[in-house]
């Protein structure tokens, strides 16, 4: 393995990992804060059982994505550090703003996980919703940089340097705010269905069981309503790539040839050498619709590009069909729950709808991990759009192939003790012992 590709491979590896914990330390918060107060609504012991054990997920989640994280940040200054010294002054606002999230949600998860009977119910609830909240702001703010690396604003090159930098302007770049959304959305959807199929898996196992039923109610109501959401954001998000980096659009369609009235490919197979895409389902009109809400507006093909600067539109658009057809399927689901609750249909009561939900809970993940690898390799030969190769940025240290394959084993091993951690102290069903002991708990809460 050249050095080049193992430090491609290695920061790959490291994002693919830690994006996992970072969603579910997203969304995780936000369902432990509906179970509470739907528990202080209704006074059901089982809401009040299910806070605690997600709060403790959180608070597990909380430290892995804070190591993780570090990890990523010594990574972009060992693997990177080209990028670093060039763009470091433009990018350093949103990295600070995502410290100052992080830390506000290390204070007031403190506050939820050792307030309980030390602060008002109210105080309480409020200090969860406001981890719910840093825990987003601070995917966001990291979601920005990409953003800028997509999009790049608020500076001017001089003699090779960043000059005149304004870094709000660059923070606030056009893709950042989009970008942002659709990673908030993708880690309630991919994070609501995952803990739901999770919780059908139990009930398949225990037979009926308040707690896993209420559990999934909470999280596929959160993942169903984020996964309904994720079509406007999806629609903002490909319509700005269309208009600041056609070349990504055009490798996510297969469209090489600058066309009016361009068509949608549903499937296929890219050929980059005959130029064309085999086997896709075209619907006519389709990529210039969706793109530019205008059946007949022209979409630049690859070919308007320089043959270098195209990334590799096999994987590219693969990734991209990955994406579209996992959500897609979730979609479907999310509908016909929605179809079913209206009509009375009790959904977690049906088997045929446990295993339904068992069988899509990673559909979330999957289309989260390669909306990211759209994102990343759509932007290639760059790291900075248009002004930064990636190849140029690289370290010029050597052996990197030794930290590749050292650090995976690290990731492997830490994956497996959050497994085993959520496993025994969030996911399990709850014994007699417990839930007489949450019953005392929420009477003494209440009064």
């Amino acid at each position: 393995m050249n050095d080049f590709i193992a430090a491609r491979s290695q920061m790959a590896a490291s994002l693919a990992f830690h994006i996992i914990f970072a969603a579910m330390g997203v969304a995780l918060p936000l369902m432990m804060v509906i179970a509470e107060y739907l528990w202080q609504r209704t006074g059901n012991s089982e809401y009040l059982l299910i806070a605690k054990r997600w709060a403790k997920g959180t608070a597990i989640l909380f430290v892995i994505g804070a190591l993780t994280g570090t990890v990523l940040s010594f990574e972009l200054g060992l693997l990177w550090p080209r990028f670093m010294a060039a763009a470091g002054d433009v990018i350093g606002m949103p990295f600070s703003m995502e410290g100052f999230a992080f830390f506000t949600e290390a204070i007031f998860l403190g506050i939820y996980l050792y307030g309980w009977n030390r602060v008002s119910p109210r105080v309480h609830l409020l200090s969860g919703l406001v981890v719910s909240i840093s825990g987003l702001a601070s995917a966001i703010f990291v979601t920005f940089v990409n953003g800028w690396m997509n999009t790049p604003t608020g500076f001017r090159i001089e003699n090779g340097q960043f000059v005149d930098i304004h870094p709000l302007q660059a923070m606030l770049n056009p893709a950042g705010l989009p970008e942002g959304i659709h990673m908030g959305l993708a880690a309630y959807c991919a994070t609501g269905f995952a803990t739901a199929g999770i919780h059908a898996i139990m009930l398949l196992r225990t037979g009926r069981n308040r707690f896993h039923e209420s559990a999934i109610k909470i999280a596929f109501t959160v993942g169903a309503v984020a996964c309904l959401l994720q079509f406007v954001s999806g629609d903002a998000l490909a319509r700005m790539v269309a208009q600041k980096q056609p070349t990504k659009l055009a490798s996510l369609e297969g469209q090489f040839k600058t066309e009016t009235g361009a068509p949608l490919r549903i499937g296929g197979i890219p050929d980059e050498n005959a130029h064309t895409t085999k086997y896709a389902l075209e619907i006519p009109d389709g990529l210039s619709l969706l793109a530019f809400h205008k059946p007949h507006a022209t979409i630049q093909g690859l070919d308007s590009f320089p043959r270098e600067h195209w990334p590799n539109v096999l994987l590219v658009h693969i990734s991209f069909q990955i994406m579209v057809g996992c959500g897609s399927l979730l979609t479907f689901v999310a509908l016909i729950a929605g179809w079913g609750a209206w009509k009375d249909k009790q959904f977690i009561t049906d088997r045929r709808a446990l295993w339904l939900l068992v069988a899509i809970a990673p559909l979330g993940f999957v289309a989260l991990e390669s909306g990211w690898m759209v994102t990343e390799l759509g932007r290639q030969p760059w790291i900075i759009q248009g002004i930064l190769l990636t190849r140029d940025a690289v370290t010029s240290t050597t052996h990197l192939g030794r930290l590749f394959y050292s650090m995976n084993v690290l990731y492997a091993v830490l994956g497996l003790v959050v497994v085993w951690l959520m496993a025994g102290h969030v996911i399990r069903t709850p014994t007699l012992e417990e839930l007489e002991t949450i019953e005392e708990e929420g009477a003494v809460h209440a009064a």
